[in-house]
């Protein structure tokens, strides 16, 4: 890997993860936490998600979470992994992502997501439901047309402060949503959760099919995966355990519980165990020398412009050392800064 250096941005995913017996309110003011020191470990972008009425995860207000954030550091780019546009009308996320980026111009970035609330009675809070996630296309193309003054849904109305300020735009995808990011000029942000050749094949479909826009006169593509860094393998497995087996837990009974440790997991059944292997399967971990070779396979054969990474974990000091860990063999030298790598990654070279 070129004496252990990635030679790509790294950045950063955070959905609040609650650990067991933890109020969500400190789970939130941890990812605040988090993002400064992901700064200064020189990741290039800190995002959040949105997530509703989900035990184990406090992120249900990305662009309010994107303001205390941007208020807080000063280097790294801030935003959403994503706004799930169906939840919103697209006036109001204009609006929204408008005042960000007019009090921290130049650091906000604007991820769309697709999905709805887990259940009917999240959907039902929300007012929006499934046929929302079909209307996904119209409803990007709407809120783009809020930040270029060019919409035509709802002829005169204006998105301001929106209007006239250019804020990257991602979508974050798999299949279909590839073939939208393509057409509309947009980045690509994908996972590979089905394998990585699934993810090589939406991706190469993508840049083939991309058509240049202002945003992003380049194809650009993000791909996000947890990876976990530690002194040795069974370590970095055990930093996995906590968030994947919540993950067996919401496909098995239907809820995604707080992060507990490695150490309180119940043994798992035929079944979970199965779940178990699924979700460990597209993650990275490992020793630095382990983790290092895996990423730059991952990036060969994904072409990828950047990394997501999303490990969490239940020992939050544990969580902090992969991530310095990461950073120092992926980025170069401890303490580079996110601005040292953003050029690279904002002119889509």
């Amino acid at each position: 890997m070129g004496a252990g250096r990635l030679g790509l941005p790294l950045s950063v995913l955070d959905r609040s993860s609650t650990r067991l017996g933890q109020e969500p309110a400190a789970a939130v003011r941890d990812t605040v936490r988090f993002a400064r020191q992901a700064e200064e470990l020189g990741y290039h972008r800190f995002w959040v998600s949105e997530h509703h009425s989900v035990p184990g995860v406090a992120g249900s207000a990305p662009t309010v979470l994107t303001a205390a954030i941007a208020a807080e550091t000063s280097r790294i780019r801030v935003g959403t992994g994503g706004v799930m546009l169906p939840n919103h009308q697209p006036l109001v996320v204009a609006e929204q992502f408008g005042t960000l980026e007019a009090l921290h111009p130049g650091r906000i970035d604007m991820g769309l997501g697709r999905s709805v609330g887990f259940t009917g009675g999240v959907r039902g809070a929300l007012g929006h439901g499934k046929e929302d996630a079909e209307r996904f296309g119209e409803r990007v193309r709407e809120l783009l047309g809020y930040f270029t003054g060019e919409q035509r849904v709802h002829p005169g109305v204006h998105g301001f402060p929106a209007e006239g300020l250019r804020v990257p735009a991602f979508v974050l995808a798999t299949g279909a949503g590839a073939d939208l990011a393509a057409e509309l000029g947009l980045a690509l942000v994908i996972a590979p959760v089905g394998g990585t050749e699934a993810a090589a094949e939406h991706i190469g479909r993508y840049r083939r099919n991309f058509r240049p826009s202002a945003l992003w006169p380049c194809p650009y593509v993000v791909v996000s995966t947890a990876v976990a860094v530690a002194d040795t393998t069974e370590r970095a497995r055990e930093l996995l355990l906590p968030e994947a087996w919540a993950m067996v837990e919401s496909r098995t009974r239907g809820v995604f519980p707080p992060l507990r440790p490695p150490a309180d997991l119940p043994e798992p059944g035929a079944r979970e165990a199965r779940l178990l292997g699924d979700t460990l399967r597209g993650q990275i971990h490992g020793t630095p020398a382990e983790v290092g070779p895996a990423l730059a396979r991952l990036v060969a054969r994904t072409g990828a412009d950047e990394l997501l990474i999303t490990m969490s974990t239940y020992d939050r000091a544990e969580m902090l050392d992969s991530y310095a860990r990461l950073a120092d063999l992926a980025l170069g030298q401890p303490g580079r800064t996110a601005g040292s790598v953003s050029r690279k990654a904002d002119t889509c070279a």
